[in-house]
């Protein structure tokens, strides 16, 4: 378990599954990806993740501001798939319910899971990619300290023909962290 100033990080539990099926079932949290999950889809993608942080002991952890909301969605790391022309590596990434957006929680939960990554697990760097249009996950990515590498790439796992094929690549390494902390 992770805290921040106003933040829980924490491991799954069932009782998330439904909140996150519903955000994953949302329009405007999943304008950014090919199509809104089924509820079923969403159970999956959540045992995963719950499955890899009790594996690894970290991972997209469940987020939740304490005495107000126990599930607002999850921020974390994650190591994406080999056939990511990046690969092998470490992604930082994030999706909350539209509820919670602005509130600088994904910045805040985002910052911490970098403490984690350099601090605890010792790595030499983080990426983290988004379709070219989602500017809201850009600008958090900038607030954490992360620059465009002018790597774009075609997301391996979506249609070429699709619009959201063409990802930005964003990275940060420990220096840069370390110098961003000061």
């Amino acid at each position: 378990m992770i805290k921040t100033d106003r933040l829980l990080l924490r491991q799954w539990t069932k009782e998330d599954f439904l909140p996150f099926s519903e955000m994953c079932s949302d329009k405007d949290v999943m304008e950014f990806f090919p199509k809104i999950q089924t509820p079923k889809e969403s159970i999956e993608l959540g045992n995963k993740i719950l499955s890899l942080i009790n594996k690894r002991g970290w991972g997209f952890w469940a987020v939740e501001v304490p005495k107000h909301h126990k599930f607002i969605g999850f921020v974390g790391l994650h190591i994406p798939a080999d056939s990511m022309p990046f690969s092998p590596c470490v992604e930082i990434g994030w999706r909350l319910s539209r509820q919670h957006w602005g509130k600088g929680y994904a910045t805040e939960a985002a910052k911490e899971s970098l403490n984690y990554a350099f601090s605890i697990l010792e790595l030499d760097e983080v990426v983290s990619f988004t379709t070219l249009a989602n500017n809201r996950s850009k600008a958090v990515m900038r607030k954490i300290g992360m620059h465009d590498s002018r790597q774009n790439f075609m997301h391996p796992d979506i249609e070429a023909t699709h619009p959201q094929c063409e990802h930005v690549l964003y990275k940060i390494s420990k220096t840069e962290w370390q110098n961003n902390k000061l």
